[in-house]
C-alpha cells in the first residue's frame, strides 16, 4: 500500500447500477434507484469522495430477463460496451471504490470497459457489489487480473434486498479499511 493513508486519500466512487426491473428477494421488483447506486451514495456520504456513474451507451433492456440474456452474451463474448462518460481527472484519485451488481459471477461488462480505459497503476481499488446470493463471485479476482499494477483490497458484498438498511455495515467496512468518516 502507498504511504498515503486511506483516510487522507482522494477517493473516487465509480459504480455501475441498473434501476428498473431487478431481481430482489426472490421476485422481480421495479427499483427507482439501482441497489448499487444506493450503496455508492452511502460511501460518498461517509468518505466525501466523488461519484462517477458508469453507464453503457446502449442501455440495457427494461425487462429483467432480457437484461440477463444480454449480460450473459456480453460475458460470453468478452464485450466491452462503449461508455457514455469519461473521467479526465483520474490521475488525481488515489483510491477507487468500484461498485457493481454481480452479473453471472462477476462485474457487468461496462465495468471492465471502465477499468481498461484508464491507467490505474499504483492506485488502490476496493470493490463493492450488490447481489442476490452470489456475493462478490470472482469479481475481485477479475479486478486483480484486469489491473495487475493496482493494489486491490477485499471488497464488500451486500444483498440487494438489504441495501436500504446497510449504512452501518458500509460504515464498519470503511472503518475496517481505514476510511474514516469525513469530519
Amino acid at each position: 500500500m502507498s504511504t498515503k493513508n486511506l483516510n487522507t486519500a482522494k477517493c473516487l466512487i465509480a459504480y455501475f447500477s441498473r434501476a428498473g426491473n431487478n431481481y430482489v428477494g426472490g421476485t422481480i421488483v421495479n427499483l427507482p434507484v439501482g441497489n448499487t447506486e444506493v450503496i455508492a451514495k452511502m460511501i460518498k456520504e461517509i468518505t466525501g469522495g466523488d461519484l462517477f456513474h458508469i453507464e453503457a451507451v446502449h442501455a440495457y433492456p427494461k425487462d429483467y430477463t432480457e437484461t440477463t440474456d444480454v449480460a450473459k452474451e456480453e460475458l460470453r463474448t468478452s464485450a466491452r460496451p462503449k461508455l457514455t462518460g469519461h473521467l479526465e481527472t483520474m490521475a488525481s484519485y488515489d483510491r477507487i471504490f468500484l461498485g457493481y451488481p454481480n452479473w453471472w459471477g462477476t462485474m457487468p461488462m461496462p465495468v471492465f470497459t471502465f477499468l481498461e480505459e484508464y491507467d490505474l497503476a499504483g492506485k488502490t481499488i476496493v470493490s463493492f457489489c450488490t447481489h442476490e446470493g452470489s456475493g462478490l463471485g470472482r469479481s475481485v479476482a477479475d479486478v486483480r487480473r484486469t489491473c495487475p499494477k493496482s493494489t486491490v483490497l477485499e471488497g464488500l458484498a451486500i444483498r440487494g434486498g438489504d441495501v436500504k438498511t446497510a449504512r452501518d455495515e458500509v460504515a464498519g467496512w470503511l472503518r475496517d479499511i481505514e476510511m474514516n468518516a469525513k469530519k
